[in-house]
């Protein structure tokens, strides 16, 4: 579905009159949580089959009029991304790789059967929002600005047959700490065997809502049993492991020198997530050898005991790097390693946050400034 990605499309910018009280704000940033309060602002941009993308606009933030016939409601023609802006200590606004976001949001869009939205405005749409409310940023190492970019299909009607004719695109922001709390503390998961995220043909490697509407029951199912997330195998043998909640999974094999992570491949039903790639390309950066491959559960159980693979951890936008300590399911449960943060785990963190925060030297330029 073409968006006209040659139109360049210009943001009305409607400042909020009724914006938070300063010390209220404060308030909420000295525990920002996860994803509970949002700032002043929001972007929207609508599409139509006529006039392709329009009337964009920063706007204030609130709430949107849909009629209950709505395409999004009954048939989930809707898809979103993560990204975070963090406040460095030079007092420079930025954001992480907010290109890799936008080219991510246009392969899922393809596969939604939705307008691409042009790199340029998705950046742009960012960029307003983040200087706009650039004060709901947080201070503090491990703490963000959560951006969440999505795209709901907005048509009025019960047809099946058929994409919508009109959209929403819409950008919030929600100041946030770290997902699993501060610091590095283990995550425990569960190998869901009942359950699969993902078919290969379907929607697994792009960011819709119903992948996590799926979800859900198999992490009570994890919470129920005890562990924090759930773990997903493979559609076809539930044997082959493929990634963690809404995160991807990394093993280390080895220790010291030696050391090396692999991380399950793409094979159409993972996310290819933007922390995964960055990990990836950082690591043979600091002299560990980084791979794409594939790993069982028994194999990884098998592993585990003999002390060849010494550290699990998951990474993504939220969670950033998040150790794993210990693994249950079915068959019965494992620790990994000493069940505590491991140092390649830990090394890869500080580095990938030194990063985002300016501490560490940029190598790759993944860091977009904004104000």
């Amino acid at each position: 579905m073409s968006a006209h990605p040659d139109t360049e499309i210009d943001f009305e910018i409607r400042p909020s009159q009724a914006r938070v009280p300063a010390a209220e704000r404060e308030r909420i940033l000295a525990a920002p949580g996860f994803g509970q309060n949002f700032t002043d602002h929001m972007i929207t941009m609508r599409w139509s089959a006529g006039r392709g993308w329009h009337d964009g606009k920063l706007e204030p933030y609130g709430p949107f009029a849909l009629d209950p016939a709505t395409a999004v409601f009954h048939y989930a023609q809707e898809l979103f991304e993560g990204l975070k802006a963090y406040r460095q200590q030079s007092g420079s606004v930025v954001m992480f790789r907010p290109q890799a976001n936008a080219a991510r949001f246009i392969t899922g869009t393809r596969r939604m059967a939705m307008p691409e939205v042009p790199e340029e405005t998705f950046l742009r749409a960012l960029e307003l929002l983040v200087a706009q409310d650039k004060d709901w940023i947080p201070e503090g190492e491990g703490n963000s600005l959560y951006l969440r970019p999505f795209m709901i299909a907005t048509q009025r009607g019960l047809g099946v047959n058929h994409p919508s004719d009109s959209y929403l695109f819409c950008v919030i922001a929600s100041p946030a700490a770290s997902y699993f709390g501060a610091g590095a503390t283990t995550v425990k998961v569960w190998l869901s065997e009942d359950y699969t995220r993902a078919a290969p043909g379907g929607t697994g490697a792009v960011k819709c809502g119903g992948n996590y509407a799926a979800a859900f029951v198999a992490q009570q199912q994890a919470v129920e049993n005890g562990c924090d997330q759930v773990v997903w195998l493979d559609a076809a043998e539930h044997q082959w492991v493929e990634e963690m909640g809404g995160m991807n999974l990394y093993f280390v094999h080895g220790s010291g020198a030696g050391a090396r992570i692999m991380t399950p491949a793409l094979t159409g039903t993972l996310l290819p997530g933007i922390t995964r790639d960055s990990l990836l390309k950082l690591a043979p950066t600091l002299g560990i050898q980084a791979a794409e491959g594939r790993i069982s559960v028994p194999d990884w159980r098998q592993a585990c005991a003999a002390g060849e693979i010494t550290e699990v951890f998951a990474c993504g936008t939220a969670a950033v790097v998040t150790p794993v300590g210990a693994v249950d399911g079915p068959s019965g449960g494992w620790t990994i390693g000493s069940g505590e943060p491991g140092p390649v785990t830990m090394r890869l963190r500080e580095e990938l946050i030194g990063i985002q925060y300016g501490h560490r030297p940029d190598p790759f330029g993944w860091v977009h400034k904004v104000a």
